[in-house]
């Protein structure tokens, strides 16, 4: 029976009451449920691992915890850590979002004190600060209706959410953990801002939550980079509700009080400054603001002059002109001094036609790619076929607050489609969408105002605003109300509610099958041996114990900067870069140093570390890694892979990991390789293997004739530059050892820093061709290699028998090293050639009286493994012999 039949003088029936009460409890018990289910499914590493630091980042989030719970705040602000970034180090204070260290000292001092250790909390917080995402998700609900049933789908779905678990399981502890909640509780106070209320305390109800938006706002800047999404997103939907006409008081105070409390608490994060104001990713929500108030100008001047709507809109103009003069003068003026800070690479890639962003360091990081439709299915599952429809039913339910949810979808999807790892972005609103499509609804009519009075209009707020929406609304609804339409709609709830129950449980099994792929630590992990026994692999952390156990603790330790947190965290060990990657040019001065060959990137390490760890254990080992390592080496040092952007020529020349030529010279392949494959070599006057893991998954290598006057240089504060004497900020310098190989670097800019100057266009160009046609800059790079090669073996063979290999190769003549050369090929006796050919590499070129020589041969046989010899070798495979044909023919069937 609807309420409005009901007397006001006839009591409540007695039934009615009892299933309130059951509605409640049933409720309340679900929402126990899905929200113990949310803390179960996250708990999966901590059952199996223990109370382990995940990853990388989270081990440098652990350590600077630990550094704010020891110091105290001043001293945290004003850490300059000289065990990172050697020698230059790391001013953490001011390039830190400091917002969850803050909240594990808080739980850690005022709740949890003496029950759990800093490390446990931490290992804990993704795990408490996922449920409590899950729990506040459906709050954005609350205008919708019914909204008990949609919320609680909404909630079911955001607990168990591949998206969401991915930065939320127990042990991952990183900003992502708690930006999620941070982000969903400063939307739900910008929404509930914009709903109307009834009674006298209407206006303050949405000022306080204006205020609280704000203060959220500042959670999220805190918490994570992130941020700029938030920002953003809520100036395109302030910016939104101007075009639809829904400007109003409500909407001004809701907009003004976010940005400037947000904004203003906001530059007090060293790491932010004033980056709100200057740049461009996030001026655009500052010009919403100034937009705002030259709104609200307009409409007080309006009532006050009581103008017509003409002379309004001349006004409005006017006022437009001249702010915007004023800005545009501004900007004149102060884009030339560098006030303006450019896009960053990794946001510039969200909006750039191609994938790449043209800086290698950005372009080489997997999360840093665009989605594709398999990445949405195995993050969201069911819920990416859900979400549009609730997409479009929001249509339907237009208001202030609904509108968001429709800005938010589109803005989600269009940046994780364009970088996978803001796919993260999409689990709250795909929640909430696919909420509402699987829960109940409940058509409710609503009378529509015919009009909106003039002196209301930018005043007051009603759901009709959006009139011809709600008129489709009303059709749809009197449509579904007839016989047809009802037995329609029961005919489809059956058939949806079946879809529903098979639907809902699949993607339940989902998600907790893929919880367990995600509950890997990456440092520790299970593995099964070839006689099925199944181990735990923790080498990764017995080499840091290792070194924090047997090295000086003034040790330096080189490794990829992928591993910099970790050695830091866990070792205890200086490293030379880390996750935080803000030194370009100092990245590729690693990179160069594993890279180049073994005799200049020694000379590099022993001015710059003690020890070297490598990762050596397969698949996403240091090798595997190194053609990203040359690459971005090669954006600072062009003479690393010459004439080649992309570092082609350095990598593997099949499937089967066959080493190219120079990544065969390289510091890294010889050291990785060292005792384990032939044509590696680790110089025993250079380096000494001081550890090998139980399973090979790491070594390490102690640097032999380290320079003691680089190292004591470095160490002397007197050698490091301050921004103000007696300051804290002292950032160091390199040695004087490492001027030389200093002086071949070109400094790296982003192709979006219109401050930069020389832009380098021709490098940027053959950049993008390269990675547009990987395999034609391949084969260009191949065969330069193979020159380069011939020319290695035409100076050995001068050097030895005063002859050129160009000599030998026009030679045509029967001898006996052409008959052994065909007997080898012909019975397929590839290492005996190799070993041939290492002795004496000249003897690839021979050729026999017909013209013909190996390559004719390997390719007659097909012959894949001794064209592959041959080609590494340098020997070509396009020119032609006595009867004028060339070894393809031959493959051919010439």
């Amino acid at each position: 029976m609807s309420p409005s039949t009901i007397s006001s003088t006839r009591p409540p029936e007695p039934s009615s009451d009892l299933l309130s009460w059951v509605l409640l409890g049933g409720t309340a018990y679900a929402v126990y449920v899905i929200l113990h289910t949310a803390y179960r499914i996250r708990m999966g590493a901590i059952d199996d691992f223990g109370l382990v630091i995940h990853e990388f980042d989270p081990w440098f989030n652990y350590r600077a915890t630990e550094y704010l719970y020891y110091n105290g705040i001043k001293d945290f602000f004003q850490w300059f850590d000289y065990m990172s970034w050697y020698p230059l180090g790391r001013p953490v204070g001011t390039t830190i979002y400091p917002g969850m260290q803050f909240t594990a000292v808080a739980i850690k001092r005022y709740l949890l004190d003496s029950v759990m250790s800093l490390n446990d909390i931490c290992c804990y917080i993704p795990v408490w600060f996922g449920v409590m995402a899950s729990g506040s998700t459906p709050l954005l609900l609350g205008f919708w209706s019914p909204a008990i049933g949609c919320s609680i789908f909404a909630m079911a779905m955001m607990a168990i959410v591949p998206a969401h678990l991915m930065r939320s399981m127990g042990g991952g502890y990183d900003n992502e953990s708690i930006a999620v909640f941070a982000m969903v509780l400063t939307f739900y106070c910008w929404v509930r801002s914009l709903r109307s209320t009834s009674g006298s305390a209407h206006a303050q109800t949405y000022v306080a939550w204006s205020v609280a938006t704000g203060l959220a706002y500042f959670y999220m800047v805190a918490a994570w980079g992130g941020y700029v999404f938030v920002l953003n997103l809520i100036g395109v939907h302030a910016a939104f509700l101007v075009l639809a006409g829904r400007f109003s008081t409500q909407t001004y105070v809701a907009y003004t009080l976010f940005y400037s409390i947000g904004t203003a608490l906001a530059v007090q994060i060293p790491v932010v400054g004033w980056a709100p104001l200057k740049s461009l990713e996030q001026l655009g929500p500052g010009a919403v603001f100034l937009g705002y108030q030259l709104l609200y100008v307009c409409e007080v001047l309006r009532k006050r002059q009581n103008l017509t709507r003409a002379q309004a809109w001349k006004l409005r103009v006017q006022m437009c002109a001249i702010a915007g003069a004023l800005v545009m003068f501004a900007a004149f003026f102060l884009a030339p001094k560098g006030y303006f800070g450019p896009l960053s690479s990794r946001v510039r890639g969200l909006f750039v036609a191609h994938t790449k962003t043209g800086n290698p360091l950005v372009d080489s990081v997997a999360e840093h790619q665009a989605a594709s439709s398999r990445a949405y299915f195995q993050y969201l599952h069911h819920v990416c076929s859900l979400a549009p429809v609730g997409y479009i039913l929001v249509f339907f339910n237009l208001s202030d607050a609904s509108s968001f949810l429709i800005v938010w979808a589109t803005a989600a999807y269009f940046f994780s489609h364009k970088m996978v790892r803001l796919i993260l972005l999409t689990a709250p609103i795909g929640s909430i969408l696919g909420g509402i499509t699987a829960g109940p609804t409940k058509e409710k009519k609503k009378k529509i105002p015919k009009t909106v009075g003039k002196s209301d209009k930018y005043t007051s707020e009603s759901f009709s605003s959006f009139e011809g929406l709600a008129a489709i609304q009303e059709t749809a609804r009197l449509a579904l109300n007839t016989t047809e339409g009802i037995l329609v709609r029961r005919s489809v709830a059956l058939v949806l509610l079946l879809i529903g129950y098979f639907l809902g449980g699949s993607f339940n099994n989902y998600s907790w099958r893929l919880s367990q792929d995600l509950s890997n630590p990456t440092i520790i992990m299970r593995a099964r041996l070839r006689d099925g026994q199944l181990v735990m692999i923790d080498d990764y952390r017995e080499a840091y114990w290792w070194l924090k156990d047997n090295t000086p603790e003034d040790s330096r330790i080189m490794a990829w900067w992928d591993y910099g947190y970790q050695i830091a965290g866990i070792a205890n060990r200086t490293s030379i870069a880390d996750g935080n990657t803000w030194n370009h040019e100092h990245i590729a001065l690693l990179g160069k140093a594993l890279t180049t060959g073994v005799e200049e990137g020694y000379e590099i390490a022993r001015h710059w570390a003690d020890y070297v760890l490598l990762w050596t254990g397969g698949g996403g080992d240091d090798l595997a890694k190194s053609p990203h390592l040359a690459r971005i080496a090669n954006s600072v040092y062009r003479d690393h892979c010459p004439d080649d952007p992309t570092c082609r020529a350095f990598g593997f020349v099949d499937r089967e990991g066959t080493p190219s030529a120079m990544m065969k010279r390289s510091f890294l392949f010889n050291l990785h390789g060292h005792q384990i494959k032939p044509e590696a070599n680790a110089p025993a006057d250079k380096f000494q293997e001081v550890f090998r893991s139980k399973y090979g998954k790491v070594r390490i290598f102690k640097i032999l004739g380290v320079s003691q006057e680089s190292k004591e240089w470095v160490a002397d504060p007197s050698n490091r530059i301050c921004d103000a004497p007696g300051s804290w900020f002292c950032r160091g310098q390199y040695p004087p050892g490492l001027s030389r190989v200093l002086e071949g670097k070109k400094d790296f800019s982003q192709l979006e820093d219109f401050n930069r100057g020389d832009r380098d266009e021709e490098y940027t160009r053959r950049y993008f061709e390269d990675l547009k046609d990987p395999d034609s800059a391949r084969r260009k790079a191949m065969a330069k290699e193979i020159e380069r090669n011939k020319e290695q073996v035409d100076a050995e063979v001068q050097e030895k028998k005063h002859v050129s290999v160009d000599d030998i190769y026009n030679t045509w003549e029967n001898t006996d090293d052409t008959t052994r050369m065909w007997n080898l090929i012909n019975s397929n006796a590839v290492e005996e050639l190799k070993a041939w050919l290492e002795a004496e590499p000249h003897k690839a070129y021979v050729r026999s009286e017909d013209g013909r020589g190996p390559m004719w041969w390997a390719f007659e046989k097909r012959n894949e493994d001794v064209t592959k010899l041959l080609m590494k070798a340098g020997v070509p495979y396009t020119d032609r012999d006595g009867s004028g044909k060339t070894p393809l023919d031959l493959q051919q069937g010439g």
